[in-house]
């Protein structure tokens, strides 16, 4: 299947943007350009009351930045560009005027805990279990940092950083307040979705704008921060270190 992002609103108000990669959902730049610019552009829609954010296939929510890319990077200048991706997602979830509510229904790795962590109210499954795995390859979760930490604290956001070749379990992570309410089905958790984004859609938008406001206060230096965590991984990546434990990686 071909990679995309489709975006999709029904007569309630309800958009949904979805995201697809063949290769466990894992994110090229281009990809999560056009991620980042669909949840802006939906967040712009007068129609638009609400957003679900989800991503195709069953198995992986989101399996992180584009690996081939990340071998693929030469320069500092590459590396800020690479690791930019997610943070203009982040913060495209951040800055969108309308609540965004989350659809994980299989594992989220890196990048795609950081995606979790950017909206508003997130359901998943029993199989989305969460990884921080970027210390395995020489670099670190700065980038995600934030929206991760903002969402399950600081010492569990410590733990998953640092624990970065283990996954922690959906309910570690519910119990951390990333993920609301968990289903054992696809059919469960696309009902308790829908049932949820239904609600939101009657509620005043004035009021819904104005609470998503008051859940992101404090965040508004997020444009800049984003930007200098992801310098920080675009130096790392052309470490001698980093470049032996990505190749020590790939040959597994």
């Amino acid at each position: 299947m071909t990679p995309k992002v489709e975006t999709q609103t029904d007569g309630l108000g309800i958009t949904t943007v979805s995201f697809f990669h063949p290769a466990h959902n894992s994110l090229p730049s281009s990809l999560l350009t056009e991620l980042a610019d669909s949840i802006t552009a939906a967040g712009q829609q007068e129609n638009t009351k609400v957003i679900v954010l989800r991503s195709e296939g069953e198995r992986t929510f989101c399996a992180g930045a584009s690996f081939d890319e990340l071998m693929a990077i030469q320069d500092e200048a590459q590396g800020l560009a690479f690791f930019s991706g997610f943070a203009k997602v982040i913060n495209a979830c951040r800055t969108c005027p309308k609540i965004i509510v989350g659809r994980v229904q299989g594992k989220a790795i890196g990048g795609g805990v950081g995606v979790a962590a950017a909206t508003d109210y997130c359901f998943a499954s029993s199989q989305a279990a969460v990884k921080l795995s970027e210390l395995v390859v020489g670099i670190g979760p700065f980038v995600v940092g934030p929206a991760v930490e903002r969402k399950i604290g600081p010492a569990a956001y410590a733990q998953l950083a640092l624990d970065a070749a283990e996954f922690r379990p959906a309910t570690w992570a519910k119990d951390r307040g990333l993920y609301a309410e968990l289903f054992d089905t696809a059919a469960e958790l696309d009902t308790a979705v829908q049932a949820f984004a239904e609600k939101l859609a009657c509620y005043n938008p004035e009021a819904l704008t104005a609470l998503k406001q008051v859940f992101w206060e404090g965040t508004a230096h997020w444009d800049t921060l984003l930007v200098e965590r992801a310098a920080i991984s675009g130096r790392l990546v052309l470490s001698e270190f980093t470049r032996h434990a990505i190749q020590q990686f790939k040959s597994k």
